[in-house]
């Protein structure tokens, strides 16, 4: 990491000079001061900003150990390495309890100079780097930064704000795709442990043994292929804030260890009869009623009761309505600065159809909805076609294709006339592929975004289907209820050939 300042600090000025030499080799810029007081000095001058001091422990007014204390006073992140030909055991441990970087003995190595310059600049640099990061990020998930303005949402983060700063337990509910993470991170980040660790569990996603591991990690040999001891998140957690997502579907045998964590804050790993106490904020979600699954025996009643401390609902979009046009907004300037458009605007008929869709996919729909639209849109106005929306329940699964011309007319709708035959699901996805290719210029990875599928279904489905010749553009809709993207893909006639 070159081009950083240094302060020497050394009465001998040979060995200022020979600092100088070496660290000037790695492109450093180096000052040097004979006594602790110039050195000070030099820290103080307002043009003067160092990135790290050597100092020796004798000196001729101060100790090195008065140096370390007033530098740390001033800047505690400064890297500070201390120099002596003195060196003691209680000397070198006072040093590094007082902050210092590390602890040189003379003679020392040229070459151990040029490491420790560069393994402590690199730390100063991770740390401030994380310290920007974690600025960012509480500027990402601020309550000030809420897209909307019903009562319903405003209620729950009102809510959210008054618990973030307090230790209590946060039971998040609220359908698929309503915002439960981000509402998870914010309170995280808005709070007193926002320099600490924030973890996500989902517990959907592992079965019952593996997400006890996940949890509580595990000993060295306590079970087949237990190789290593593992870490488990509560443990990662400490001092933070765990998130356990989709808590609904925990089984009850890992509810009842769960129960203990909440009860007693310590656990033990598995294959291990050590306690381990941990300070760490809960904050579960589910979009389960929790209620009817203690009522039917699947989760625990008293577990119910320690996680819903502070509850806090989320709405579905369908029931606020009003915060769609605020959402569009938000989610166009988004896309439009990822993928370097100028803003884009939506004319009064797509508003209307996103005002009309019954977003079953919450939030999370209309932001995928909204993506495939900025990509779409051929000028500075999203139109209704752009959106890829199709009537309520309608998709490529039931082969009832909703397809538009490029003009937006409507080709096929719902084919009324029954006279006229329905596409085939075969055809009706090649069409889809087709259009997709086209409008994305022929790039695979693009059209799979579009198409809300990953790039690797795509090709597969044009490897084993059979080109099918496209008369008429078509469109469909890729909102599946839940709010996930459907896997529609297909071949086009015109690039049929494999890749």
């Amino acid at each position: 990491m070159p081009g950083q300042n240094i302060l020497v600090i050394d009465d001998e000025k040979h060995l200022c000079e020979l600092l100088t030499d070496v660290l000037s080799r790695d492109e450093h810029r180096v000052q040097s001061a004979n006594t602790g007081t110039a050195g000070l000095a030099l820290l103080s001058e307002s043009d003067s900003e160092f990135d790290m001091v050597f100092t020796d422990m004798k000196l001729p007014d101060m100790t090195g150990i008065q140096v370390l204390k007033e530098v740390k006073r001033r800047t505690p992140q400064m890297p500070v390495v201390m120099m002596t030909g003195f060196a003691t055991k209680e000397t070198a441990v006072e040093a590094m309890r007082l902050g210092a970087y590390d602890y040189l003995a003379k003679p020392f190595n040229i070459a151990d100079i040029s490491l420790v310059a560069r393994r402590a600049l690199e730390r100063n640099q991770l740390i401030d780097e994380n310290r920007y990061l974690r600025d960012e990020l509480r500027a990402r998930y601020n309550f000030d930064n809420i897209v909307g303005s019903s009562d319903l949402i405003q209620a729950a983060y009102v809510l959210a704000a008054k618990v973030a700063n307090q230790n209590a337990t946060v039971l998040i509910t609220g359908e698929s795709g309503t915002g439960k993470e981000v509402l998870a991170r914010t309170i995280h980040y808005q709070s007193g442990r926002a320099d600490k660790p924030f973890v996500k569990v989902n517990c959907a996603a592992l079965p019952e043994h593996l997400l006890e591991d996940e949890l509580f990690g595990h000993e060295k040999g306590s079970f087949t292929d237990a190789h290593t001891q593992r870490i488990g998140r509560f443990e990662w957690a400490h001092t933070g804030t765990l998130f356990l997502d989709e808590i609904g579907e925990v089984s009850l045998p890992v509810q009842v260890k769960l129960l203990r964590v909440l009860q007693e804050r310590e656990f033990e790993r598995i294959g291990s009869s050590k306690t381990i106490r941990v300070d760490v904020r809960i904050i579960a979600a589910t979009n389960k009623d929790l209620q009817k699954a203690i009522a039917d025996g699947s989760f625990r009643e008293d577990l119910f009761y320690r996680l819903n401390v502070v509850p806090i609902e989320l709405p579905p979009l369908r029931e606020r309505r009003a915060d769609i046009p605020l959402l569009v907004e938000h989610f166009i300037k988004k896309y439009c600065e990822e993928t370097g458009r100028s803003l884009l605007s939506v004319d009064d008929g797509a508003m209307q159809m996103l005002q009309d869709h019954p977003w079953r996919g919450n939030i999370r729909e209309l932001e995928n909805c909204i993506e495939r639209a900025v990509i779409l849109a051929e000028d500075d106005v999203i139109q209704a076609r752009h959106l890829l929306l199709a009537p309520e329940g309608l998709n490529v699964q039931n082969a009832q294709a909703w397809a538009v011309s490029p003009q937006g007319t409507p080709v096929a709708g719902l084919h009324k006339d029954k006279a006229e035959p329905l596409p085939t699901l075969r055809e009706a996805e090649a069409r889809l592929i087709a259009q997709a290719i086209e409008r994305a210029g022929g790039d695979e990875a693009v059209a799979a975004k579009m198409l809300d599928i990953d790039v690797e279904t795509l090709l597969a489905k044009r490897q084993v289907i059979e080109p099918v010749a496209v008369k008429e553009p078509i469109t469909a809709s890729f909102a599946d209820g839940q709010g996930q993207g459907t896997e529609a893909s297909h071949a086009k006639k015109a690039v049929s050939k494999k890749r």
